[in-house]
């Protein structure tokens, strides 16, 4: 089973930007799927990006769409999240999400992944 790490969460002002990386590990991500969601405080977990196998086909948030690309590196295991122009309602856990031989769409639906444990994005106002 695959091992995800989150990484470069931290407090940004609004407007700032921001990488996170996860750091997969125990198994290729090269055939999965992958995603980021993210939880605020007191609401649930939602989609905000999501990567095919081989990069070609993107999703994402309607809310983070033109500010956040999502983008992977097969051969460092790895997948990253770049958010620009950070608002304060981005402010989120963010976890990174794994479907093996899974496609766009199943991470989009949110079901059967793997995650990571999180790491905490702060944007002041």
């Amino acid at each position: 089973q695959v091992q995800l790490v989150e990484s470069g969460g931290g407090l940004v002002q609004s407007g700032g930007s921001l990488r996170l990386s996860c750091a997969a590990s125990g198994r290729t991500i090269s055939n999965a799927a992958m995603g980021w969601f993210r939880q605020a405080p007191g609401e649930e977990r939602d989609f905000v990006a999501a990567i095919s196998w081989t990069g070609s086909n993107t999703d994402y948030a309607d809310a983070v769409k033109g500010r956040f690309t999502i983008s992977r590196d097969n051969a460092k295991n790895t997948v990253y999240l770049q958010m620009n122009n950070l608002k304060p309602e981005d402010t989120a856990v963010y976890y990174c999400a794994a479907h093996p031989w899974g496609t766009v769409a199943q991470i989009v639906v949110g079901t059967g992944l793997s995650w990571g444990k999180g790491t905490l994005v702060t944007v002041s106002s």
